[in-house]
């Protein structure tokens, strides 16, 4: 159904399905920031949520009134969300990239934190800006280049391999945006800081998210736990005089009118 490097991502969130709320609180942040950021409707809207994982944020787009369809790549995260939502909301397998959808259908495309698994992020904003209809809105939020950079560089000390994934620069955003037919005015980016007790703490957040899939990674399998231990006392260097560990993230929203 999906390609092998989709399906990869699948089964990684898949895996996390019963815990990824559990680790989900930077999420949760990113997401209710881009509600803040939706206009307000006085009707209820057909609202596709894509990406939506559990469906923590397609129930709070059904509780603001709106007909929601919860759009996932995996069938686990799916049935999670189920498991929250019932019957009020509809239910989707597919890619984000190929929206088995009509044209002009939809009147809010939804996304926040899946986008920056497509490798071409232009495919997928293209897609949502075809089923959206003329004078819908596109909203979305992406990771960009240099989020974890803490994590990263405390890698960086310990080995030469990746352990972080790659996400594209604030210029290469607006080219995909531009490829997509999108206006980028809209577009904001913007650093938000989540703290941690220790940097286990956060491979534990980003692996019960399923986030730990790198698909750039140069050697599989999980790390020793010698050089877990490295990373934790490289990452020190960052403690805060709050005796937290900052895990600071690059941040891209875009709530864009369908022209």
């Amino acid at each position: 159904m999906f390609s092998e490097q989709k399906q990869a991502i699948a089964n990684a969130f898949g895996k996390a399905a019963l815990s990824y709320d559990a680790s989900a609180e930077f999420q949760r942040r990113v997401g209710h920031a881009l509600l803040d950021r939706l206009p307000y409707f006085d009707r209820p809207q057909h609202v596709i949520d894509v990406g939506c994982g559990t469906g923590y944020f397609s129930s709070q787009l059904r509780d603001k009134g709106h007909n929601v369809t919860c759009v996932d790549l995996s069938q686990a995260m799916l049935d999670v969300a189920n498991q929250r939502c019932g019957e009020s909301v509809d239910y989707l397998q597919a890619d984000a990239e190929n929206l088995p959808l009509p044209s002009n259908s939809i009147d809010i495309a939804f996304s926040s934190l899946a986008l920056q698994w497509c490798s071409d992020l232009s495919v997928p904003l293209q897609e949502m800006r075809r089923v959206v209809r003329p004078g819908g809105i596109i909203a979305f939020t992406t990771l960009v280049d240099g989020s974890l950079k803490e994590l990263s560089e405390a890698w960086a000390s310990v080995d030469s391999y990746q352990h972080i994934n790659e996400f594209l620069s604030e210029k290469l955003i607006k080219v995909a945006l531009a490829q997509a037919g999108l206006s980028a005015e809209p577009v904001e980016f913007v650093p938000i800081v989540q703290y941690y007790a220790s940097a286990k703490a956060l491979m534990r957040d980003l692996k019960g998210i399923g986030a730990n899939h790198v698909p750039q990674a140069r050697r599989p399998g999980l790390s020793g736990r010698r050089a877990i231990d490295q990373v934790e006392q490289a990452y020190q260097q960052y403690r805060h005089d709050n005796n937290l560990l900052p895990a600071t993230y690059q941040v891209c929203f875009g709530v864009i009118v369908n022209e």
